[in-house]
């Protein structure tokens, strides 16, 4: 794993790509750190990363797009699968390489609330308990793009499938609001989750038989649910996709000056869980 990780790490810096990533950040942030904290005197740095983080939207392609799709395309990843080292073990390198890349700037970033304080009043502790927030939440859309460029040998595609999933995520607590509540409405809601669900099943086994056993399980248990009482579905469904927001957490941080350390697991959590579809995504063309 370190040599992988040593190696995608000078790649980045080999590269524009990581200069161009830690730039970006950094020229964002820091307008919104002279805007809202040097001329108008807020002395909350936590309330400027809430602003910072929509520049993932743009950022985290950016580094996520070639991390498995340039491999996939050059055929390099032959060379990987057939080695004695595991799938697990090259994917968490890479995965680590990237996440360093993004705490350069997060680093960085810690410098903005020494100087608040330098010119007066501030809150290091919500401050910096919300860069910490703000890594773990950038290296989950890390973890996500990583998977995504695993789907493909495209780095187009795959930095266009991370923005958009990333936008549906910023999105995510304004979109659950229009969802219906009535029991109807959560059973079809809860069927496209379904259909969902089968396609990233096929998208990691490419099994028909795991896809097709899914697809059944669930229609047939969102039908008997529906039949036998539906009123267990009524407002079932935006109240579940409401509790899977991301940005939950964060505001938790910088909007309620609560530290969320169940958030910041389920953050964590959620990596694993990414970085656990990629190795499986990968996996699977091993035997295929």
């Amino acid at each position: 794993m370190n040599a992988v990780y040593k190696r995608e790490l000078r790649s980045y810096f080999r590269s524009m790509t990581g200069y161009v990533f830690i730039a970006l950040l950094m020229a964002f942030a820091g307008i919104y750190f002279m805007v809202y904290n040097l001329q108008n005197g807020f002395p909350y740095f936590s309330r400027t990363l809430s602003g910072v983080i929509t520049v993932f939207l743009f950022t985290v392609p950016l580094l996520t797009m070639r991390s498995m799709a340039e491999d996939r395309r050059s055929r390099t990843d032959q060379l990987w699968l057939t080695s004695p080292v595991s799938v697990g073990k090259v994917v968490l390198g890479k995965f680590f390489a990237m996440a360093t890349v993004f705490a350069v700037p997060t680093a960085l970033l810690g410098v903005c609330p020494l100087i608040i304080g330098a010119n007066g009043t501030w809150f290091p502790k919500t401050d910096y308990a919300t860069l910490l927030a703000f890594f773990l939440l950038g290296c989950v859309y890390i973890s996500i793009g990583m998977f995504l460029s695993s789907l493909t040998e495209s780095q187009v595609i795959a930095a266009v499938g991370t923005f958009g999933v990333l936008l549906l995520l910023n999105l995510w607590d304004s979109l659950t609001q229009y969802l219906p509540e009535s029991a109807f409405g959560s059973f079809v809601g809860f069927l496209v989750v379904a259909l969902i669900l089968c396609a990233l099943v096929w998208a990691i086994t490419h099994s028909g038989v795991a896809t097709t056993c899914t697809a059944i399980v669930s229609a047939v248990g969102l039908l008997g649910v529906y039949l036998i009482k539906p009123s267990l579905l009524k407002g079932a469904l935006p109240a579940l996709l409401g509790k899977l927001s991301l940005n939950t957490t964060f505001a938790n941080f910088y909007a309620y000056d609560l530290f969320d350390a169940t958030g910041l697991l389920a953050y964590v959590s959620v990596i694993a869980l990414f970085v656990f579809f990629t190795v499986q995504s990968v996996q699977k063309r091993r035997w295929s």
